[in-house]
């Protein structure tokens, strides 16, 4: 059985936020990393953060939230879900990545982009985790995990269960 915790993020709170935004914001290229920084605090990016970054960067409010919805790793909404990632790239496809995300869909009843509904599970594709030596993969929250079949896959969800 995979060892796993459940994630728990702070409420929002329009001071924290405006720290971690000041912490990154001199960084080059700071957008990204504060994107993750509030993520990581908050587990999503608040739509009320999406002003203070515009100012803190010097740029439009519109290209802030055009970056944020680009990218499909960040979260506009709170969740509490542990979020499981199944690779979909070639290497992981050719070892029993298709199966393992069909596994998946049928083994918690949703599809990818969503959430089940007892909010423990949020199930996402990625197209590449860079683990193609154990694949098929999949990213639990931040952790990778390599060589997943559909039984290291239930024991993963069950170990995620078993922390709520």
């Amino acid at each position: 059985m995979e060892a796993s915790q459940a994630r728990r993020y702070e409420p929002y709170s329009e001071a924290e936020a405006a720290r971690l935004i000041d912490e990154e914001k001199s960084q080059r290229g700071p957008l990204l990393p504060i994107f993750h920084r509030l993520q990581g605090h908050f587990g999503y990016i608040d739509e009320r953060a999406l002003g203070p970054i515009a100012e803190a960067l010097n740029i439009s409010r519109a290209e802030v939230y055009g970056v944020l919805t680009f990218y499909g790793d960040f979260r506009q909404s709170a969740t509490n879900a542990t979020t499981i990632r199944i690779c979909r790239a070639e290497a992981c496809q050719s070892v029993g990545g298709v199966g393992l995300l069909a596994h998946a869909e049928l083994a918690l009843g949703i599809a990818c982009g969503e959430e089940t509904g007892d909010g423990t599970v949020r199930l996402e594709q990625v197209f590449c985790l860079g683990n193609c030596a154990l694949s098929p993969a999949v990213m639990v929250e931040d952790r990778l995990v390599g060589r997943v079949t559909p039984e290291r896959f239930d024991a993963i969800v069950e170990s995620i269960r078993a922390t709520r």
